[in-house]
């Protein structure tokens, strides 16, 4: 059996939590989660990325465009499936976000997972084009991982 060194490790941007709770976020995202279930991957969220899909929620809930059911089991499978599992931020990953919002990338949220990424040593996997750019334009630790790069 090959060690845990070969796992890869990743955090799941809000995009990719989503579709677990009923929401359709393209055929990229579903290409992606597909290929995640055939390779040796363990799979990580956080919490905020829960409140975040929340926020998206309670907007198509506005719209009619939710049902709500298929929102309950997918956090239920989320949670307390295993197949996931939660970071548990300290301290210092949320002084560290707010260092990266001074920075000058105001998405709280996207400076939360990217700490959690660093904080935890995982990889973060994500579409954000923006959240790319200001790591790359900041020299800081690239811990992104794109769909195309699975």
């Amino acid at each position: 059996m090959k060690n845990n060194e070969d796992t890869l490790k990743v955090l799941l941007d809000t995009s990719f939590i989503l579709p677990t709770l009923g929401v359709d976020t393209g055929v990229e995202v579903r290409e992606t989660l597909k290929k995640l279930n055939e390779i040796k991957v363990e799979i990580y969220y956080s919490s905020f990325s829960i409140l975040e899909s929340i926020w998206v929620i309670i907007r198509l809930m506005r719209e009619s465009r939710f049902n709500i059911e298929r929102f309950r089991l997918g956090l239920r499978s989320l949670i307390e499936s295993h197949r996931y599992k939660c970071v548990v931020e300290d301290s210092e990953v949320f002084i560290q976000a707010l260092n990266l919002y001074t920075l000058g990338h105001k998405d709280l949220i996207d400076n939360i997972l990217y700490v959690d990424s660093l904080h935890f040593n995982l990889k973060l996997l994500t579409l954000d084009e923006e959240l790319i750019r200001f790591v790359q334009d900041n020299k800081l630790k690239n811990t992104i991982l794109t769909p195309n790069q699975i």
